[in-house]
């Protein structure tokens, strides 16, 4: 039995002391959908593809398009979204990569 104390007359050397640390408090900020207009849902949901200002904040700085997770969109509004990119991007408006 290597590695393992084996006087039993000192207990304290059996026992190891660990530090107990404070739990994070994780505060969770719920993100505002930017397509939603005043909280709002545009019905038919339709983002123009001409709104350069909208869709260069959905996009990183490599011309991807970002996820609903970081953006805070709603699904729906997420495809608007990307066909709004993908039409931009066809029509030479917004890069395909970064620049």
């Amino acid at each position: 039995m290597r590695g393992y104390p084996t006087n039993p007359a000192n207990p304290d050397k059996l026992k190891q002391k660990t530090q107990v640390m404070p739990k994070r408090t994780n505060i969770k900020i719920a993100k505002k959908d930017p397509v939603c207009i005043d909280g709002v849902r545009p019905r038919p949901m339709f983002v123009d593809y001409k709104d350069l200002d909208l869709l260069s904040k959905l996009t990183n700085r490599h011309g991807r398009i970002v996820s609903r997770r970081k953006t805070g969109c709603h699904a729906s509004s997420q495809h608007a979204v990307s066909k709004a990119i993908k039409r931009a991007r066809f029509m030479a408006l917004i890069p395909y990569e970064g620049s």
